[in-house]
């Protein structure tokens, strides 16, 4: 009998202390110095050269010269994506547009887009921290890194671009679409790294199912995902599939992009957050008290050296808390469950996308590709949840028991009733970049 082949997981291990930048593992003493230095320089710097700011500090009686400690900075006004919009496209800049020398923005879906743009030095420190992350999740310097994230005008795929080359991998800017040709660019330049949305790798997944090919066989180790939440049932699925590793990064374009905070790979106990660069805080989305450690809100954040765009205490809608530092002396963040403008309301009980595909990935026999759909055909909100089964789950008996089955489990354990339909593998539309999760029917107004 032969023994079982051993993880390829096995093969990646954690960063030595040595390689690690000072900052990471620095007392909280130290840490907490540099971000009072960093941020009275931030609050100066926006004050001086950003409209927006010198009114909206003005009009809440506060100055840059009022802050003295970390406290202090409650005292300063929120900053929140209509304050972008109402800007557009250059007025949140605090250099002249001729200092510029990268400009991205966000895809404008809801109306005009969210303008971001970088100095030298801010690509500089972009670098910097995403290097830092990839390095975090078990990534060194000559692995190839296979980046299917979007390239454009969102920042994810020159994100992630910049900060590879920074640790020193060498980079294929595979972008996202075509995904035959991912699986064949997988297997021919074997890469050790992939950076990509963890719905997309589920494609990916598909494709290499669909030719025949076992996955755990690629050269894959590492995946770096992000830019949508995702659950650790997720996580588990995408590990077993590839024997890799799954690692969550966190970013948004208004504060930076990709690289604001990243799992480390010896604990996956939620994402340290790069705290020399950004400084979090929880508040209650309701009321915009600052909420204690440990205390579940929406994240907000300050930067504390960009110089293009500074941004002061941005509501990022993100749903999480803050937690002590492990694996590096930083304060960690909770895995994204949802966002606050993403909550579902229906009949009076609020749920997120990420509840729903908890209760899905339970199942052995449903994959993770499925929608919500919310429709009002009479007075009552309906809810229709479509899920694709796996391949070898496809027969008539089994899919309904597995819609039965799922039906109770969100009656049970959310309060909702919904109708659950499980399709034919395939059947639900792929998406290139962020999964389309919810489907709203209901009538506006």
């Amino acid at each position: 009998m032969t023994a079982p082949s051993r993880s390829k997981r096995a093969e990646v291990h954690p960063p030595a202390r040595a390689e690690l930048d000072p900052i990471e593992i620095a007392s909280r003493d130290e840490i907490s110095a540099l971000q009072r230095e960093r941020l009275r320089w931030t609050l100066q710097h926006a004050y001086d050269n950003v409209p927006h700011y010198r009114k909206a500090f003005d009009e809440a009686g506060v100055h840059p010269s009022d802050f003295h400690d970390l406290a202090d900075l409650e005292k300063f006004p929120f900053t929140t994506k209509d304050d972008l919009r109402r800007n557009y496209p250059f007025g949140m800049f605090a250099v002249p547009r001729e200092k510029l020398v990268r400009i991205h923005a966000s895809s404008g879906t809801t109306g005009k887009p969210t303008v971001v743009g970088y100095t030298q030095h801010d690509l500089d420190v972009w670098a910097e921290v995403v290097a830092r992350s990839i390095r975090a999740s078990g990534g060194r310097p000559g692995m190839v890194l296979h980046n299917a994230y979007g390239y454009g005008l969102f920042t994810g795929g020159l994100g992630l671009h910049i900060g590879g080359e920074k640790l020193g991998c060498t980079v294929v800017p595979v972008s996202g679409g075509m995904t035959e040709r991912q699986v064949m660019l997988i297997e021919d330049f074997r890469p050790q790294i992939i950076s990509v949305t963890p719905s997309y790798m589920l494609v990916i997944l598909d494709e290499f199912r669909n030719k025949g090919k076992d996955p755990r066989t690629s050269s894959l180790l590492i995946g770096i995902f992000g830019a949508e939440p995702w659950t650790d049932a997720m996580r588990r699925e995408i590990e077993e599939a590839f024997d890799i590793h799954a690692v969550d990064i966190y970013g948004l374009s208004e504060v930076m992009g990709p690289g604001v905070a990243n799992e480390c790979i010896e604990t996956k106990d939620g994402l340290h957050i790069w705290e020399d660069h950004f400084y979090p805080e929880v508040i209650d989305p309701e009321t915009g008290r600052v909420l204690p450690e440990g205390e579940k809100g929406e994240l907000v954040f300050t930067t504390l050296t960009k110089e293009a765009m500074p941004v002061i205490r941005y509501r990022t809608r993100d749903l999480t808390r803050l937690l002590p530092g492990t694996a590096r002396s930083m304060r960690r963040m909770e895995k994204i469950t949802g966002r606050s403008d993403d909550m579902i309301i229906i009949r009076g009980v609020n749920l997120f996308p990420t509840q729903i595909e908890e209760l899905i990935l339970r199942s052995p026999y449903l994959s993770g590709h499925f929608q919500i759909v919310l429709s009002r055909p009479a007075r009552l909100d309906e809810m229709d949840v479509n899920v694709e089964a796996k391949p070898e789950a496809w027969n008539e008996a089994l899919v309904a028991q597995e819609a039965q089955m799922l039906s109770h489990h969100i009656k049970a354990l959310i309060g909702i009733s919904a109708k659950v339909h499980v399709l034919a593998p395939g059947s639900i539309e792929r998406s290139l970049g962020k999964a389309r999760r919810v489907i709203d029917q209901r009538p506006k107004g």
